[in-house]
Parts: structure tokens; C-alpha cells; sequence
């Protein structure tokens, strides 16, 4: 192993969670990551350790992401993209992979889905900045060094950013954990319901203001009755779904086989008082990633909103 690769390796997997917070999509993270080490590499015998080899990668990875940004508009969910629909059944509205974030194996709560969508409606330099601070608790000083800014224009770009995630992104205080015994129950009752096609059992633990989005599909649903109506069709007969309980985005989830073939991952957003909302990702090739991979992204900083200055 040469010098490079024992430095780096340790730090992949907190390299790929920030790639993936970057841009949304667990495959551009995957070649971002990439792209990184493979500058790191060619940039090792010139690494004169005037930063720690962490600081050093953070920062090709984000200039490797904030290029990819530039060169394609960013993801979403449908839910940030239009109004819900009261149409059940109607001819499918789908958009193309590259328009939709992707779940991604980890178990942080920086990682949930609102949050990760929340993200991708900041300009690409403030959503570093929040990362490199708030998520990764770099310095400000080490930030304006990764990123050519003044400390002041950091700490600029991190207030304006901030407020904008509060705006957007649910706060942290009614999350339950996957391995919380509510959010565990809530899964058990969801994948139990979709087996046995107990469509009374599934509305039963819906909250009023669920949500059910079903990419890629960009029409979306809000409320337990319109929800509810969807998932009447989806659950089908009993046997026809098998479930394989999982984490996704810190959030209890499965993926998903139809009639015995892989269908896509479906995650779900548990609160203490019912199941606020279901994000199904109709793509069969994420069921073997997420069965083949480990759970990710053990090794990174709690996000926390007002993390000091």
C-alpha cells in the first residue's frame, strides 16, 4: 500500500457521505469520489502536509463537486417541484434519473432526505460552506482556505445558508432514530401490511399530513386520504411484495421485490405519532446496492443547526 492510499482510505467513507450531501445522488457521489482520489493521488508527492491529509481531500472533493454542480441543474424530489395531485391513476409524469436525488445507505440523521433536498435548493458555494461547518466542523479559517474566500465571506455565506435550511428542512427535534422501538414497529407494520396486502393495517399509521412520493413519477400525494387511496392499488394481493427491512438517510426503510422481482427502495419518514411520509424509488438496481452495501457514514458530525462560529 503506498503512502497515499494509507492516508486516504480510512477517510473514504466521510468523503462519499460529503459527495453525496454535495450532489444528491449516491452514483455521482461514488464518482466524485473517484475523481478525488485520483487527483489526490497525483497530487501526493507534491503534499507538503501544510494541512492534515483529511483537510487536504475535503477540499479537492468539494472543488471536484462544485464543478459537477456547475455542469447540470440540481436534483430534487417531486415534492419540491410542483403541487400534489388529487389524480389517482392518471397517465405517469416520469423524468429522467438525472432529476431526482437518491437514497443512500447511511444511518446519520444529517443524512435524511428533507434535509439532503433542502440542501440542493442552496447556491453550490453556500451548501459547502454548510457542509465544511456545520456537518464537518471544519473551522471557519480551514473552510476560507478550502474554498479561496475570506473568513468573512464564510461566515456570510454560512448565515445566509442556514436560514435557508430552516426554512426548507424540517428541524431535528421530532426525528426518530431507525432504532428507536417506534420506528422499528412503524417498519414492521408497513412491510407486514405490504405482505399480507392489509390495506387497513397501512392507512392505520398514517399521519393526517402523510406524504406518499413515488419517483420517478414527479406527481406526489399529501394527506392520509389521497395517500391512502394510492397505496389501496399498490399493496395488490397478499404474497405479491417481499420486503427487506433496511436504513436509509438515517430513516428506517426496504428494499423492495414485486412478484419476486427487485422493484426500487422505498424510505419512510417515522415520527412519534405515525409514518409523515413514504418516498418509493422505483429503480430496481438500487435494491442489490442497498442489500450488498454496508450501512454508511457512521464517522461524520452530527449535523446541528447554530453550530458556533
Amino acid at each position: 500500500m503506498t503512502g497515499f492510499e494509507e492516508a486516504a482510505a480510512p477517510l473514504r467513507s466521510e468523503l462519499l457521505a460529503h459527495c453525496y450531501r454535495m450532489l444528491g445522488s449516491w452514483d455521482e457521489a461514488e464518482d466524485a469520489v473517484q475523481e478525488t482520489y485520483l487527483r489526490g493521488w497525483r497530487a501526493w508527492d507534491g503534499f507538503e502536509e501544510r494541512a492534515s491529509v483529511r483537510t487536504w481531500l475535503h477540499r479537492i472533493a468539494t472543488n471536484v463537486c462544485l464543478n459537477a454542480v456547475r455542469d447540470r441543474g440540481r436534483r430534487a424530489l417531486p415534492s419540491g417541484i410542483g403541487a400534489p395531485t388529487d389524480e389517482i391513476g392518471g397517465p405517469p409524469d416520469v423524468l429522467p434519473p438525472e432529476t431526482w436525488i437518491q437514497p443512500f445507505a447511511g444511518d446519520r440523521d444529517n443524512l435524511r432526505l428533507a434535509l439532503i433536498a433542502g440542501m440542493q435548493t442552496l447556491p453550490a458555494t453556500q451548501r459547502a460552506v454548510l457542509l465544511l461547518r456545520d456537518v464537518l466542523a471544519f473551522p471557519a479559517s480551514d473552510v476560507a482556505d478550502m474554498m479561496d474566500m475570506s473568513v468573512a465571506a464564510v461566515k456570510s455565506s454560512l448565515q445566509r445558508a442556514r436560514a435557508r435550511i430552516a426554512e426548507v428542512a424540517p428541524g431535528p427535534y421530532d426525528v426518530v432514530e431507525p432504532s428507536d422501538p417506534q420506528a422499528r414497529r412503524l417498519l414492521d407494520t408497513y412491510v407486514i401490511a405490504f405482505e399480507t396486502a392489509n390495506v387497513e393495517a397501512l392507512t392505520a399509521v398514517l399521519r393526517a399530513d402523510a406524504t406518499l412520493q413515488l419517483l420517478p413519477d414527479r406527481a406526489w400525494y399529501a394527506g392520509k386520504a389521497a395517500c391512502s387511496r394510492v397505496l389501496a392499488e399498490a399493496v395488490g394481493s397478499p404474497g405479491d411484495w417481499r420486503m427487506d427491512r433496511s436504513v436509509a438517510n438515517g430513516q428506517p426503510a426496504v428494499a423492495a421485490y414485486l412478484r419476486g422481482q427487485p422493484f426500487g427502495v422505498a424510505v419512510l419518514d417515522v415520527r412519534h405519532d405515525g409514518i409523515a411520509g413514504i418516498t418509493v424509488f422505483g429503480d430496481p438496481a438500487l435494491v442489490e446496492r442497498f442489500i450488498s452495501a454496508p450501512v454508511r457514514a457512521r464517522d461524520a458530525t452530527p449535523y446541528e443547526h447554530g453550530t458556533p462560529e
